[in-house]
């Protein structure tokens, strides 16, 4: 299989000092030829953040495994790759998302007795096939991609309010007004999305561009072994080191993903 990936998570020290669970989730799914990534971080005010966003990060799975067919449509006969969507189709295939999403976590408080807000997280996705990228965010944190023959790019500026650590959640009511959307045409190589626990060691602040050392050894890592999901010493162990640490105490998510051409056998 072409595509190789993993999700893993770490808690901030903020949280382990305070005995609270990682609010950070991201998984994903691989179907054939295409790759749909997410991540999401529970709000630091929410009641119930973690349960929020696992929720959400779920939800989306679910929904966008349907993905595969809804790009057969636009399939062109002679060719084994889906046509790509316009950014207007994929604006609305996210809007459609998150409307799931927010169903799902309107469901969950109902059931639980609580605001929804009580579940309140940030949402990046990320659809990919080997020649084009949909993504979209929601709130602050953080996607990259490198595509053949190109540097690593960074999607989107994050979210940041007018004020210290505010940002949009998939609960607000201005997300779909906030929610950034873009597609990129090219052969994707490497792509990572994270929560905000990453930026200040993974973007530069001063003109919002990636910080190439911090992405190399991450994307050699899973270059170099066959199978991530169950290889994973290496990237949980940078996600807990010390010296990752002392640069930031929030909980970290990293969702990586890398095509390896080689074993394309289109």
């Amino acid at each position: 299989m072409p595509w190789k990936a993993i999700a893993r998570s770490a808690t901030g020290t903020s949280h382990q000092k305070q005995q609270l669970p990682c609010q950070d989730y991201g998984d994903y799914q691989i179907l054939n030829e295409i790759i749909i990534g997410t991540v999401a971080d529970g709000a630091g005010s929410a009641k119930y953040a973690e349960v929020g966003a696992k929720l959400a990060v779920k939800t989306v799975l679910e929904y966008l495994t349907g993905v595969e067919q809804w790009l057969q449509k636009r399939k062109k006969f002679e060719k084994l790759i889906p046509k790509s969507p316009t950014e207007a189709e994929a604006r609305k295939l996210f809007v459609k998302t998150v409307n799931k999403v927010v169903t799902a976590l309107q469901a969950q408080a109902i059931e639980g007795g609580y605001s929804i807000d009580d579940l309140a997280c940030t949402l990046l996705v990320v659809v990919a096939t080997p020649n084009w990228v949909i993504a979209m965010q929601i709130g602050d944190g953080f996607i990259t991609l490198r595509c053949q023959n190109e540097d690593l790019q960074l999607l989107f500026s994050p979210d940041k309010g007018e004020y210290l650590n505010e940002t949009t959640f998939v609960t607000s009511p201005t997300a779909l007004t906030a929610m950034q959307v873009c597609l990129r045409s090219g052969k994707p190589d490497f792509i990572c999305a994270a929560t905000d626990g990453l930026e200040r060691v993974a973007i530069r602040m001063s003109d919002w561009t990636p910080f190439p050392p911090f992405f190399q050894p991450l994307e050699e890592y899973l270059r170099e072994t066959k199978y991530p999901e169950q290889e994973d010493e290496y990237p949980m162990t940078f996600l807990n080191s010390d010296r990752l640490n002392t640069r930031t105490d929030d909980d970290k998510t990293l969702f990586l993903c890398c095509y390896d051409r080689r074993l394309d056998s289109r």
